[in-house]
């Protein structure tokens, strides 16, 4: 199969979409992805012209039309096509924070005394503070559960990374 090649406006626009879509389930207007990427809403419809040609993209016509991507699009950005993602729980103090995870990358594991896990969720998500306790998982396949502390958070809010205190697979029902 060949690989599509697209700029980086082209790649940015298309993550936009896939994000927004995912969100809402519903089709995205153009000029929510322009906000979104910091484009005009004209510079867009050209962008969309040319992912459409590449059958990236499908434009919903009427009034709550607007765009919506294609697995082709997921493939091409490396994402998941998920219809229904697996959603894993965070809980902060205590309490459950509804949010996706999209990712979670253990570093420094080689060392026990700077145990880090860097966590990625799909959209921003408000209310943590660095120092704050958190407990992320069980992930679907594994049952991982990581017990940590926030040791900072990414400026757009959609990651923190984590002291992790404890990391159990499969953790134990009590």
């Amino acid at each position: 199969m060949n690989r599509i090649e697209l700029n980086g406006i082209q790649r940015e626009i298309l993550a936009a979409l896939i994000e927004e879509h995912r969100a809402t389930e519903s089709p995205v207007r153009g000029e929510v992805i322009a906000e979104a990427v910091g484009r005009t809403a004209g510079s867009i419809r050209n962008q969309i012209q040319s992912l459409t040609a590449l059958g990236l993209v499908n434009g919903i016509p009427g009034p709550k039309g607007g765009y919506k991507p294609t697995h082709e699009a997921y493939d091409v950005l490396d994402y998941q096509d998920l219809e229904d993602p697996q959603r894993l729980i965070v809980a902060r103090d205590y309490e459950r924070v509804t949010v996706t995870v999209d990712e979670i990358d253990l570093t420094d594991v080689h060392d026990p005394d700077r145990c880090r896990a860097r966590v990625r969720f799909e959209r921003p998500v408000e209310g943590f503070s660095v120092g704050d306790p958190i407990v992320v998982g069980p992930t679907p396949v594994s049952k991982l559960v990581i017990v940590g502390e926030i040791e900072s958070i990414d400026d757009d809010g959609t990651g923190v990374l984590l002291d992790v205190g404890e990391m159990e697979a499969p953790f134990p029902a009590e």
